[in-house]
This record gives structure tokens, C-alpha cells and sequence, in this order.
């Protein structure tokens, strides 16, 4: 099982990140399979960072085995979806960039990862890029976003991995985060939702 995940798809989270450049490609890093963390299991705040900050996204199944897929099928690859969270060392990510060094260890800790209830994507009344993704801390909403504004959708997204990586079933790709990114500390209590619909429910340790 491989965790995609994009970075930088949403065009006001790249300014509130101060990125002036934007993508021409998708913007792609991968978690290993220990970064995953599912069915309301907690999360613990790493001891090698003073700064980790949610990013709340749509999680994307894939169902098929597929590779070099045109995007105009990419949509028969996947089958559900749900609401994730890339949990990102901001502090470590940091140093490491002004270091010019690969950074893949701020954002591939174990349990970064988090993944809610999946839903059909049968089930879903709109479509997958015309959905609202929330996340709220204590009660308090701290970030929404609509996959509609996406820079890269989906289904394009899905046809440029499978350039590189042959994609199986039970891959997961995270779509990247909308702006509203922030920190956690201990006691913290994060619900995840697609529309008003609750998929996601842990707490910070």
C-alpha cells in the first residue's frame, strides 16, 4: 500500500504559505505505510518537533490496478473517498529547506497520516470535485475548502502518478490542503468533515 499525497493544490493556501510560484505539475511526496492512522486511534505529538500542523484534505481509494492512465478514465480507478489529515513537522520542514535537504521525514513520521470513514463514491450526491471538505478543533471550525478549487483535479492527478508509479488497489492519494493550516498541542479534539457529513474524530497526545 503507497500514500501519495499532493502539495500545494489550492490557490490560497500557496499565498498564505507565501509561494508566489505556482505548480505546473502536481506537486507530489509519499508517506510510508507506517505513517497511516485510521479508526479514531490518537495522535502523538512527535518529541523531534515544537510546531505540527494539520493539513485537512480529501482522501482519495484507489480500486484498480492501473498505469499510464489517461485521465478521461482515471475516474474508474478509484472508489471512495474520505477526510485526511497530512500532519506536517512545520519547524523541521523549515530547516530542512533552508538546508536545501530532502524533507520527506516532516511530513512521513509515523501516524502523520490520518485517514477517516470512507464513503462510497456511489454515494455521493455531488461529485468529487464539487465537494466541501471542514475541519473543526474543539468544537471550533479552523479550516474549510471546496475541491472545486482545486489547481489540479483529481482525475489529472491520478493520470500524472500513474506516469511514474503503477497504482494498486488500497493506494491512497491525499489532494491536497486548502488555506487555514495550523498547529496542534496535546489535548487538541479534530473532526473531519465531507459537507456535513462526519467522517474523521481523534485527539492529539
Amino acid at each position: 500500500m503507497k500514500i501519495f499525497a499532493v502539495g500545494w493544490n489550492y490557490l490560497n493556501h500557496n499565498k498564505e504559505m507565501n509561494r508566489a510560484l505556482l505548480p505546473q505539475e502536481p506537486v507530489l511526496f509519499m508517506k510510508p505505510d507506517t505513517a497511516l492512522l485510521k479508526d479514531g486511534k490518537p495522535f502523538f505529538l512527535p518529541p523531534f518537533s515544537e510546531r505540527v500542523e494539520y493539513e485537512t484534505e480529501l482522501v482519495v481509494r484507489i480500486s484498480r490496478l492501473g498505469k499510464n492512465i489517461a485521465p478521461r478514465f482515471a475516474h474508474r480507478y478509484y472508489d471512495a473517498v474520505t477526510v485526511g489529515i497530512d500532519f506536517t513537522a512545520r519547524d523541521l520542514q523549515a530547516r530542512l529547506r533552508a538546508e536545501g535537504s530532502p524533507w520527506e521525514i516532516s511530513k512521513g513520521f509515523d501516524g502523520s497520516a490520518v485517514v477517516g470513514d470512507f464513503v462510497p463514491v456511489g454515494e455521493l450526491t455531488r461529485g468529487v470535485q464539487d465537494q466541501y471538505i471542514s475541519l473543526r478543533i474543539n468544537g471550533n471550525e479552523v479550516q474549510r475548502g471546496h475541491t472545486a478549487d482545486m489547481i489540479f483535479p483529481i482525475d489529472e492527478i491520478i493520470a500524472y502518478i500513474s506516469r511514474f508509479y503503477t497504482l494498486r488497489m488500497g493506494d491512497l492519494l491525499f489532494t491536497g490542503t486548502p488555506e487555514g493550516v495550523g498547529p496542534v498541542a496535546i489535548g487538541d479534539h479534530l473532526q473531519g468533515f465531507l459537507g456535513d457529513r462526519p467522517l474523521l474524530d481523534f485527539h492529539v497526545r
